[in-house]
């Protein structure tokens, strides 16, 4: 069982495409439409349609995909000209969710804000769903699973995956970092803007990049929350990130009086404590809810560590707690995160998306020994592989490799707003002070006790205040008094 795997499951849609063969003078067009993804509050003044563009841009004979786009009007009665783009992480995440919340949005006090669907993704024609790898993953996570099989029932879940997508005449090569930067770009020129300015977090931050890189004559400024480096290869280095961050915020908790007075060396009894499990599993009864009978997991140092991981920024004061309640014996919160485990599978919304993005422009860039060596080199979470999909994985979906270029850093002068939280273990700090000599023009906040995509933590809007605060004037570094306020997190010790 591997409870990791659960992070890369999402939703459901159906593709469907209306085009044929394409003409060599073909251009991309916008076309409105009254059939909105979402319920919109009446009082927000928007127009949502589909933009149309070639699926393959090298072939004279390729279909026409449509992507869903919203265009929120700003609540200014004289709004700046240049609207910001917006489009979320995944790869494979829809942002269309998005549209029911410009109530909350406070770019919308200045300027336009566009949604863009990626290719692919839930709401895009096609979809790229993958109802057999969220089903393969369902099924691994059973108490009763043979780990051995792990790899052979997840190569025959791409491969059913691949065929069917290949039935319905998906191009899998076409859906690419690359090409999401290419439909923003013919959006942009479509609509007639001039400048604009992105938002992007996680790993649409590499989409910006992109952009940059190829089409930046009407960027005015980026924003990248929590960003992804091109030349970062993600998975050889995913376990260690993990490691460090869940250190930096233990050595918090024990530089803290209070906290350190109620759980005192937490760090290392934490640590041990998983490399004891590792050697002896833990043994967890529940109840299948589905069938009444108990099940018996055991759970690893790699399984135990998702109390860390499943965690949200608005939960960080609770991760000691909760780590010292683990240490104790006190198995609630593992319980209720074993009990998810046994809601049936959802329709694998975007996972085919995902692989065609992985196995294009991270897996060919790996080194197989550093995973290798990555898997094993940590006694408390000894067998966590790094790697998003495993190579055998990737040789079934068969998309090509990436050109090298999509693996090396890009270089610009365009004003760049980099926003991290602290405790983010998957795209770290560090990540962003390595992009800092890259991009000239560039600034970087770093929100202390946070974790990952701070401009989406709805319980405090300061990394959303500090993004608008850079796009109304790029040249100053934001300093928000709620930033300013900001410090440690308060750790929770009753």
């Amino acid at each position: 069982m591997s409870i990791k795997q659960l992070i890369f499951i999402f939703s459901l849609f159906v593709y469907s495409n209306t085009s044929g063969q394409v003409k060599a003078d073909f251009k991309p067009k916008f076309k409105e439409s009254n059939n909105t993804t979402h319920n919109i509050k009446k009082e927000q003044k928007y127009v949502f349609g589909y933009l149309e563009v070639l699926e393959n841009r090298q072939a004279l004979n390729s279909k026409t995909i449509e992507i869903p786009i919203y265009i929120f009007k700003s609540r200014s009665e004289n709004p700046k000209k240049d609207p910001i783009i917006y489009t979320v992480g995944g790869p494979g995440s829809t942002t269309m969710p998005t549209a029911q919340y410009m109530n909350y949005y406070k770019y919308l006090d200045d300027r336009d804000f566009i949604l863009v669907e990626q290719r692919g993704n839930f709401y895009a024609k096609p979809h790229l769903d993958c109802p057999e790898w969220s089903q393969a993953i369902y099924e691994s996570n059973l108490p009763n699973f043979d780990s051995a099989k792990y790899d052979d029932l997840l190569t025959k879940a791409a491969k059913a995956c691949k065929e069917r997508l290949n039935q319905k005449g998906i191009d899998l090569d076409s859906y690419n970092t690359k090409e999401i930067a290419a439909d923003i770009n013919d959006l942009v020129n479509v609509l007639g803007i001039q400048q604009y300015n992105l938002l992007t977090i996680s790993y649409s931050t590499k989409i910006a990049q992109v952009l940059m890189r190829d089409f930046p004559e009407k960027i005015r400024s980026v924003v990248m929350d929590s960003p992804l480096p091109l030349e970062v290869n993600y998975d050889e280095e995913s376990v260690q990130n993990l490691l460090e961050s869940v250190e930096t915020l233990l050595t918090d908790c024990e530089n803290d009086e209070t906290c350190n007075s109620a759980y005192p060396n937490i760090k290392n009894r934490f640590f041990d404590y998983l490399k004891e499990k590792t050697l002896n599993p833990l043994a967890v009864k529940i109840e299948n809810q589905g069938s009444g009978e108990m099940e018996t997991f055991y759970l690893k140092g790699k399984d135990i560590i998702t109390v860390f991981t499943s965690a949200s920024t608005g939960s960080v004061p609770d991760i000691p707690y909760e780590i010292n309640k683990l240490l104790n014996n006190d198995l609630i919160l593992v319980k209720e995160q074993l009990t998810n485990l046994f809601q049936e599978p959802n329709e694998g919304a975007g996972i085919g998306m995902r692989l065609s993005v992985w196995c294009a422009e991270e897996n060919p860039f790996n080194s197989s020994e550093k995973i290798e060596r990555e898997t094993n080199k940590y006694a408390e979470v000894r067998g966590l592989s790094p790697a998003v999909f495993d190579d055998k994985v990737c040789e079934i979906w068969g998309v090509q490799k990436a050109k090298k270029i999509e693996n090396q850093a890009v270089q610009s002068q365009i004003p760049v707003l980099f926003i991290n939280g602290e405790y983010d273990n998957e795209t770290p700090v560090k990540w962003a002070d390595s992009m800092k000599a890259n991009f000239t023009n560039s600034f970087h906040l770093i929100f202390k006790g946070w974790k990952h995509t701070p401009t989406t933590n709805w319980s405090n809007q300061c990394a959303m205040q500090a993004a608008n605060d850079f796009f109304n004037n790029p040249s100053i570094k934001p300093n928000p008094e709620c930033f300013i306020k900001i410090g440690k997190p308060v750790f929770k010790t009753e």
